[in-house]
């Protein structure tokens, strides 16, 4: 009931009544709490009506009203003081709009982030009230800002309202909008933005100079029971009344002083004749509907009901933007995801990568060591030691001389020899040793030795087969071949020249071509 007191009397308009109440309907339907904010800030449009936001917070239940507190602007009842620096080099960080030429206060329309204003916690949407300590409520745009400079530390008393006063031209009519839709512009003073529409101030006071003149020019009557008052029910042409801005339905709230509640007709008439200077205070078009015709009245139904249409329209326009954000904020909340998405899933592919680099690595290694032994005995090699024997003299296949000494066991044996040439150890320490394992290659030597102790440590072929990295191969770099602890045992069993060994390991050192031994291998 209080709820409905404040909306009649805050609001005049009938379709704004309207349209009030069908968006809380609207509400109670759906619960969101944004739209119904954003519906009311349609009839909500000035600083006088910003108390009709309280007046409908009991009608929102108790877990909305944390967001509907946000969501609505809080009007500061107290006054907040602060002091700026006029001769401050950056100046003192804000703009302002409004004066009394434009028919309201003055108020923050700009300020500059980490400016002078905004460090001390001035906000756009602040009224100005009091400046150096004089009021401004009656102070053009320009007095106010010849106060600021009078003095070298400026005294600001300011209140939170939250609204922004428009007004793009002097024969428009001044307009509200809401501090969150407003975009402000450089020089602020006198810049305006478009915005939902709003009223004159309801009460006026008129001055009246009967002197000379034949009368008011304008009847009165008392209002019914239900709309008890003093109304004007009719202004001639042309009288004083006219000029003065009288219209039928104002109601006659004071004049000279004397209150006119609850007077009735005949004592309303006796102190409108009793001055000839009457100072009238008036409530423009409270009565109205009382001296309306039906054809009029039909007009303002008619009139009342396009406008409710246009709000209905309106709110269906914000609806449908909101939507549309509502869908855009979506897509940017899913094309985040989707980035977030896609470099969590390159950073595992990274990972798994990295692991299996990892894992084929510990792998080589663990193969390199098992064939050619840890990287530590590489890096330190033994001293090498190799006896020095003399070449051993090639028997030649026949007898040429056919000497009768000569033995023809010795020539079946000479068809298998094999023939190793020697080296001293400096021939050999500092050579790149490979430890690699030996067989049996058709069209290559045929690795052998004869008994212990008549084998040489080292020896030198101009091809063998070798097995390296899991896989044979054949080498046709001259060589040289030194079995690892003397001559290789297979099992065992000596292998006497002529036989192949079975496979084993040799070290093998690369030799240039300058020690290649004069006779090779057959």
């Amino acid at each position: 009931m209080e709820g409905s007191l404040k909306v009649d009397f805050l609001i005049e308009n009938d379709a704004e009544k309207d349209y009030l109440y069908d968006v809380l309907r609207m509400y109670h339907q759906t619960m969101d709490v944004a739209v119904l904010v954003g519906d009311l800030k349609l009839v909500i449009n000035e600083p006088s009506r910003l108390p009709l936001f309280d007046a409908i917070r009991p009608l929102i239940p108790l877990k909305h009203q944390v967001e509907y507190d946000q969501l609505t602007p809080r009007r500061s009842r107290k006054l907040k003081e602060v002091r700026l620096d006029r001769l401050h080099p950056e100046g003192l960080g804000l703009s302002v709009r409004g004066g009394l030429e434009f028919g309201c206060g003055l108020f923050i329309s700009h300020l500059i982030k980490g400016g002078q204003a905004d460090n001390v916690g001035l906000q756009v949407g602040d009224e100005i009230v009091r400046i150096n300590g004089y009021s401004i409520s009656s102070c053009t745009h320009e007095e106010v800002i010849n106060l600021i400079r009078t003095k070298k530390t400026v005294s600001i008393k300011v209140r939170h309202i939250g609204l922004i006063p428009v007004k793009s031209s002097p024969d428009e009519p001044l307009k509200w909008q809401y501090v969150d839709q407003f975009v402000s512009e450089s020089g602020g003073g006198r810049s305006s933005l478009g915005s939902s529409g709003s009223r004159e101030n309801k009460e006026k006071k008129v001055f009246i100079s009967l002197v000379g003149s034949r009368g008011l020019g304008c009847s009165i009557s008392s209002g019914p029971v239900q709309k008890p008052g003093i109304f004007i029910s009719q202004v001639k042409p042309g009288s004083l009344s006219a000029e003065v801005g009288l219209e039928t339905g104002d109601q006659i709230v004071e004049v000279n002083g004397i209150d006119f509640s609850n007077l009735d007709h005949k004592e309303a008439v006796n102190v409108l004749k009793s001055s000839r200077s009457l100072t009238i205070s008036i409530v423009a078009g409270a009565g109205r509907e009382l001296f309306m015709t039906d054809r009029e009245r039909l007009a303002e139904v008619r009139q009342r009901e396009l406008q409710r249409q246009e709000l209905l329209m309106q709110k269906r326009l914000a609806m449908e933007s909101n939507k549309i954000l509502q869908e855009q904020q979506e897509m940017e909340r899913q094309r985040k995801k989707e980035i977030a998405q896609k470099a969590a899933e390159e950073n595992e592919r990274y990972r798994k990568e990295m692991e299996q680099i990892v894992e084929e690595e510990e792998k080589f290694k663990k193969q390199w060591e098992e064939d050619w032994g840890s990287k530590e005995q590489l890096l330190s090699p033994k001293t090498i030691t190799a006896e020095v024997h003399p070449v051993p003299l090639r028997k030649p296949k026949y007898n040429l001389d056919m000497d009768p000494e000569s033995d023809p066991a010795d020539d079946l044996d000479g068809g298998t020899e094999k023939q190793g040439e020697q080296f001293t150890p400096e021939q050999i320490v500092g050579k790149d040793v490979r430890l690699l394992r030996i067989k049996k290659v058709p069209g290559c030597m045929e690795v052998g030795w004869g008994p212990p102790f008549s084998v040489p440590p080292a020896i030198s072929v101009p091809c063998f087969s070798h097995s390296q990295g899991g896989s044979w191969r054949t080498s046709q770099t001259p060589t040289l071949l030194c079995p690892p602890g003397g001559v290789p045992s297979c099992g065992g069993t000596t292998h006497y020249t002529g036989y192949p060994c079975p496979t084993f390991s040799l070290t093998a050192l690369p030799l240039p071509p300058w020690l290649l031994p004069p006779s090779l291998w057959p």
